[in-house]
């Protein structure tokens, strides 16, 4: 009787059925997303601020007599698409490097043990990098602001185009730390998708201004949506449609969202 209490003890419970949300391991993995980037605070908060600030001095301070662009100084056109950028490649660099640095230290395995959904993990992936990203974009304003000057003309265009892209961008990083085999995949992508997208969005120039094909070509470039979009809370002006803007930012959310959990459901490149 002893015996068969004994052999009781030791039956591992039921695995969990998966019902209701389970926040405390959500929010685990989330902060452990959190504090991964903060605890090397200068190189992924204050390096990219730096860098933001260069660039305001190269384009503000050294280029003198630039005409204003729809009304607003040349400083204050550049600035939102330079904040705008940091919030997109840190966002994309957070959820990326997390996930290819586990897979590398053999640690890919440790997202199938704990009782976590797929979308509890797809979403702690993603609000962790998606915080990154506004972090540092909300540095960077701070920083710009006095050589600019921005005003705030649309707060709820500078909150949506802000949370969308930077989620969008954590999506996307997901997305490529599974898929990448090597740091070389990585690299590729940011050099020849994000980064390209980026510079060719309109950051720092009106795309109405582009020759053809490449005037038309930027138009179906969604980075320059959500740099428009972003622009336009703070100047009042929009360079192309809101609605097509706000539409296609919504739909690419939850394109790349419903791709990260069919991703983490059917264990790509995890399992493996």
């Amino acid at each position: 009787m002893s015996v068969m209490k004994d052999v009781a003890d030791v039956i591992p419970p039921a695995p969990r059925d998966y019902r209701g949300i389970n926040w405390a391991g959500f929010s685990t993995l989330y902060l452990r997303e959190v504090r991964r980037f903060w605890k090397v605070g200068f190189q992924t908060v204050a390096a990219p601020v730096l860098t933001a600030l260069l660039y305001m001095m190269v384009f503000v301070v050294a280029v003198q007599g630039v005409k204003p662009i729809h009304g607003a100084p040349y400083g204050v056109f550049v600035a939102p698409g330079l904040i705008m950028m940091q919030i997109l490649n840190n966002a994309f660099a957070n959820s990326s490097s997390s996930l290819i640095q586990a897979k590398f230290n053999g640690l890919m395995g440790d997202f199938l043990t704990p009782p976590l959904t797929p979308m509890e993990q797809v979403f702690a992936f993603g609000l962790g990098a998606a915080t990154r990203g506004v972090l540092v974009g909300a540095a960077t304003w701070a920083v710009v602001a006095p050589f600019a000057h921005l005003g705030l003309a649309h707060l709820w265009a500078v909150v949506y185009f802000g949370a969308a892209a930077s989620l969008i961008l954590a999506f996307l990083g997901v997305m490529a730390g599974l898929w990448a085999e090597k740091f070389d995949h990585m690299s590729a992508v940011t050099n020849f998708v994000v980064m390209p997208m980026t510079f060719l969005s309109g950051t720092f120039y009106l795309v109405e201004r582009l020759p053809e094909p490449f005037r038309t070509a930027s138009r179906f470039n969604p980075f320059f949506y959500m740099i428009d979009g972003f622009r336009y809370g703070f100047i009042g002006h929009a360079e192309g449609s809101l609605m097509v803007g706000v539409l296609l930012t919504a739909a690419l959310a939850l394109a790349t969202g419903w791709t990260c959990l069919w991703m983490f459901t059917a264990g790509y490149k995890i399992k493996t």
